[in-house]
């Protein structure tokens, strides 16, 4: 597994503290369901060797817990679009 040399100090995707982060420039998979160690994992852009890749930011539950940003700020499922004003809302897929 490639880890950045220089990662942020926070996540950049949300904001929140997170454990460890990954590079990955090919396939991969994503399973949270019963996790004991994971919570929710971010993914960033980023690039390897000039071609796309994603870093990927993994939260433990105490992390995912202990954001600075609220659930609109941050898109979440728990975001009200019709009582947040600035929730952010999924777009349809075409």
């Amino acid at each position: 597994m490639y880890v950045p040399d220089d990662p942020p100090a926070a996540c950049p995707a949300c904001g929140d503290p997170y454990e460890s982060v990954s590079r990955h420039a090919g396939g991969f998979a994503v399973n949270l369901l019963d996790n004991g160690r994971y919570r929710r994992v971010c993914f960033h852009p980023a690039t390897a060797d000039g071609d796309p890749a994603l870093d990927c930011y993994h939260h433990t539950h105490a992390d995912a817990g202990t954001g600075t940003r609220d659930a609109a700020e941050r898109g979440s499922a728990d975001a009200d679009p019709d009582t947040d004003a600035d929730a952010v809302v999924p777009a349809e897929r075409s």
